[in-house]
């Protein structure tokens, strides 16, 4: 058996820089396919010159263009793709074995769908899929007969404490412990969070995240969304997901079994160790991540998240519990939220605020979840409503 050919979407993110630092570890085991980027084409052009993959995708056509002449004159294979048809057309390419979707924002939507229907093995990262695709998405799945292997670490953590079959998830869970560090703010004053600035809100304890990711982490709008995924990849009802704050960040997560035996993931936060498990499952290869040394560790230590301070949290319950497309509504919200906060448009405080007034405005119908273009046109109806809300 050949190598595994990889597709790493989203491949100049903190993800897809440690998705190719596992591959090139085991360059025996695996391929450099085809990689994307949205804007850091310096970047993408490094990684093009190191590993040589087949193809490269950008956005717009006079970055792909001087790319590419970039590469032809430092003699690299590499073609430069343009648009988001590329994207769709390198995850379902023959030549594709395994897809890491690591694109944020709805854009990573269509690539992961495409690679879905296409059968491949993939590795998910993007958070889109599930939390604004959900049954649509899982029906692509199911459909294309494709490998969901989920890469967050909490979900992998999950995944890596259930049977191998499937079948048996539902007579094997109680109920699952998703574990979050609380973010920088885990012990301030609530009454304070209206002043917290952007660079306080994406200096993250725990983990090097881009500046989205780092406020969702620091609202706690981040494991919100991972409880909407936590329910499709696991087929759970809502009150089956809890979320328990554990500052250490040793403990990715947990099942609690039907006979009450907690199962629990371990290890030193470091993404390569998800990442090396969803290229290499169901068998496991050398992360590069450090060996885990509980006698290192003084304690472990697990609270409750506050709802005065955590309210963002709450919201994802509430729109897991309403019409479907709520999650959807939801997420382009918080999109619109996060980007205002970090122009300094609204304060920390106004954007599970101003989400919370999007829900409150629209209630999806089944005629907003039938296809794709629905979907984004209920992400669109949703962010154009975030946007009224916005103070001038």
């Amino acid at each position: 058996m050949g190598r595994m050919r990889v597709a790493v979407l989203g491949a100049t993110g903190s993800i897809g820089g440690n998705t190719l630092d596992v591959l090139a570890r085991h360059p025996d085991r695996f391929e450099l396919q085809a990689v994307s980027a949205h804007s850091q084409v310096d970047v993408l052009e490094a990684i093009c010159r190191q590993h040589r993959p087949k193809w490269a995708v950008l956005p717009k056509a006079d970055a792909a263009q001087s790319l590419q002449r970039a590469l032809q004159a430092a003699g690299c294979p590499t073609e430069v793709l343009v648009g988001p048809e590329a994207l769709v057309q390198v995850a379902q390419s023959p030549e594709v074995d395994a897809v890491m979707a690591a694109i944020v924002g709805a854009a990573g939507l269509a690539p992961c769908l495409a690679a879905a229907r296409a059968g491949k093995r993939l590795m998910l990262a993007n958070k889109e899929a599930l939390v604004v695709g959900g049954a649509f998405f899982m029906r692509a799945v199911a459909e294309g007969g494709a490998m969901l292997l989920p890469v967050d670490s909490e979900h992998s953590a999950i995944f890596q404490c259930l049977p191998l079959n499937a079948r048996a998830w539902p007579e094997t869970i109680d109920h699952i412990v998703l574990t979050a560090s609380g973010g920088p703010f885990r012990q301030r004053d609530p009454d304070s969070l209206h002043a917290v600035t952007p660079d306080e809100a994406c200096a993250h304890p725990n983990w090097v995240m881009g500046r989205k990711i780092s406020v969702d982490s620091a609202t706690m709008m981040n494991k919100g969304l991972e409880v909407i995924e936590a329910k499709w990849l696991f087929h759970l009802a809502p009150d089956q997901i809890q979320v328990l704050i554990h500052p250490q960040s040793i403990v990715h997560s947990m099942v609690v079994c039907r006979d009450q035996s907690v199962l629990a993931q371990l290890g030193t936060p470091d993404m390569r160790v998800p990442i090396a498990y969803a290229l290499s499952y169901p068998n496991r290869v050398a992360s590069g991540a450090s060996r885990l040394d509980l006698r290192q560790t003084a304690s472990l230590s697990f609270e409750a998240p506050d709802p005065r301070r955590f309210p963002a949290l709450q919201l994802a319950w509430a729109a897991l519990r309403g019409p479907e497309g709520s999650t959807a509504v939801l997420n382009a919200a918080n999109e619109v939220a996060v980007d205002a906060f970090l122009a300094r448009r609204l304060p920390f405080t106004g954007i599970a605020a101003l989400v919370a007034e999007v829900l409150s405005r629209l209630s999806p119908s089944a005629a907003d979840v039938g296809s794709v273009g629905d979907l984004m046109a209920l992400d669109a109806r949703a962010r154009a409503i975030a946007r009224t809300v916005l103070p001038n």
